[in-house]
């Protein structure tokens, strides 16, 4: 009997696939708890993580803490990477090069919050508001060492409220991607998906890539605008916790916020 529970017990350790976690932002760690809380049920070792953890967000929600507490490896350099099964990231700040996801057995997924290819890159619920756009989502893709350009294998959308905020979008997106996160783990695992490439999907849905600093563009607001512009600039930019829309006054910045009624 012993030997048998030995044999059993070397098969299912040897079943369990290794994963690499790259992320940050409260999105990061609500998707690395989830798969420290179901690690069994997926048979799945966190072999390390990697994060920059923000420190706009709350410190509840502290990757590393919470890395810490699971007695999880923290990697300091993407160079230092170990080989694992699946490379995972979620609003991770740096780019992979081909050496990096090579690291990646079976593959490299980055989850994207914002609908591909129309979005890809930084601030894409501001562009989304300012584009005027009716709907939005959220995407996990394989890795390219191009910017959000890999196949799409998951992804959920939504209608985009009318006279949305921005951190009212961000808000939803934030809760369509750890839905999408949550059901589509188990597949990813599996191997249960088909690939869908963004190339083919550019003339259907359109494509764009924005990058940090276009923001600063975007927040400034020339009153010589029409109301409606002024308005949309101002929903799509105004976020607590960062600078506020403005226009210039000679050299003086006035700020716009939100109304509250």
């Amino acid at each position: 009997m012993p030997k048998i529970v030995k044999i059993l017990d070397y098969f299912y350790t040897v079943q369990k696939q290794t994963l690499l976690f790259l992320g940050s932002k409260p999105i990061g760690y609500h998707c690395l708890l989830y798969l420290l809380q179901n690690r069994e049920l997926l048979q799945i070792e966190i072999v390390g993580l990697m994060t920059n953890d923000n420190p706009v967000f709350s410190k509840s929600l502290s990757l590393k803490s919470l890395a810490n507490e699971y007695q999880i490896p923290l990697i300091d350099h993407l160079d230092d990477i170990p080989k694992a099964d699946y490379i995972y990231s979620v609003q991770y700040h740096e780019i992979l090069k081909a050496h990096h996801i090579a690291k990646a057995k079976k593959i490299a997924v980055n989850l994207h919050m914002a609908p591909l290819p129309e979005y890809r890159g930084c601030n894409q619920f501001s562009f989304a508001i300012v584009d005027e756009k009716k709907e939005f989502g959220t995407t996990i893709h394989k890795i390219h060492t191009g910017i959000d350009d890999g196949d799409i294998l998951f992804e959920q959308r939504f209608p985009i409220p009318e006279n949305c905020w921005v951190a009212e979008l961000y808000q939803l997106t934030y809760e369509a991607s750890l839905i999408l996160f949550k059901t589509s783990i188990s597949k990813l695992l599996k191997g249960d998906f088909t690939p869908a490439s963004q190339n083919d999907l550019r003339f259907q849905r359109s494509t764009s890539i924005h990058y940090r600093n276009e923001i600063n563009n975007l927040k400034k607001i020339d009153l010589n605008w029409d109301q409606e512009k002024i308005d949309r600039h101002i929903r799509a930019t105004y976020m607590p916790g960062f600078e506020p829309p403005y226009t210039l006054l000679g050299n003086e910045k006035i700020y716009f916020t939100k109304s509250w009624k």
